[in-house]
C-alpha cells in the first residue's frame, strides 16, 4: 500500500471518528448538530473502505449506500419510518450475501448452533413489542427475521473459520442487531430519552467493525 493511500485512510478514519463523536455530542447537547452530522457517518466510512482495498466489494458499497438512506430517512421520525426500515432491510440482505460468500460448505449442526441464540433473542424481542405493533406486525417480523439470519450467518462464518476479521464481522452484526432492537423498543415498547444515544453508539461501532472486517478479509484472500 502506498504512502498516499495510508494518508487517505488515516484522514478518512479520523473524519469518521470525529463525525461520530460530534454526532453523539449532538445527541447529548444540541439535536441540530446530531441531525446535520448523521448523513456524514456512512459517507466517511465508505471512503475508509474505498481507500483501503484494491477491489471494492459491490455488495458492501451497496449496503453502505442503503444504510446512508436509512440514516437520512429515519431523521424524519414517523414520517418516513417504513422507508428507512426498508433501506436498512436491503443493507442487511447485502450483508447476508457478503457473509455467505465468505463461508465454506454449510454444516447442519453448526448452522443449528449459530441460529439458536439469534432465534431465541428475536422471539423474546417480538414477544415484548408484538401487541403494540399494529399495522407494522408483518414488516417488523420480517425485518427481525432478516437481521437474525445476518447474525446467524456471521456466527456460523466465525465457527467455520475463527479469524480476527470474522470475529469483527460477528461483533458488528451483533451490535447492529442490538441497535435495531433498541429502535424497536423505543418506538413500540418503552420510550426512553437515552435510547437514541445507545442506538447510535451501537450502530456506529457496528458499521465500523463490519467495515474493518471486510478490509481485513480482503487482504487475506
Amino acid at each position: 500500500m502506498s504512502q498516499i493511500n495510508r494518508h487517505k485512510i488515516a484522514i478518512a478514519s479520523f473524519l469518521y471518528v470525529a463525525i461520530a463523536i460530534l454526532h453523539i455530542c449532538g445527541l447529548f447537547f444540541l439535536n441540530k448538530i446530531a441531525v446535520i452530522s448523521k448523513p456524514f457517518l456512512m459517507t466517511t466510512l465508505v471512503l475508509v473502505y474505498l481507500f483501503s482495498v484494491k477491489k471494492p466489494n459491490f455488495w458492501y458499497v451497496s449496503a453502505l449506500f442503503f444504510s446512508f438512506w436509512g440514516d437520512v430517512l429515519l431523521l424524519f421520525n414517523n414520517q418516513f419510518f417504513v422507508f428507512g426500515l426498508s433501506s436498512f432491510l436491503l443493507a442487511h440482505i447485502f450483508y447476508i450475501k457478503i457473509t455467505r460468500d465468505l463461508m465454506q460448505k454449510i454444516n447442519i449442526k453448526k448452522l443449528f448452533i449459530s441460529t439458536l441464540p439469534f432465534a431465541l433473542f428475536s422471539a423474546y424481542f417480538l414477544t415484548l413489542i408484538y401487541d403494540k405493533l399494529g399495522d407494522m406486525k408483518i414488516p417488523v417480523i420480517f425485518y427481525t427475521g432478516i437481521i437474525s439470519v445476518f447474525g446467524s450467518f456471521t456466527l456460523l462464518n466465525y465457527l467455520q473459520k475463527n479469524t480476527t476479521g470474522n470475529l469483527w464481522l460477528l461483533l458488528g452484526s451483533s451490535l447492529f442487531i442490538l441497535s435495531d432492537s433498541l429502535i424497536g423498543l423505543d418506538r413500540f415498547y418503552l420510550t426512553n430519552d437515552n435510547f437514541q444515544i445507545y442506538i447510535m453508539i451501537t450502530y456506529i461501532l457496528a458499521q465500523y467493525l463490519i467495515c474493518r472486517s471486510l478490509i481485513k478479509n480482503a487482504y487475506q484472500e
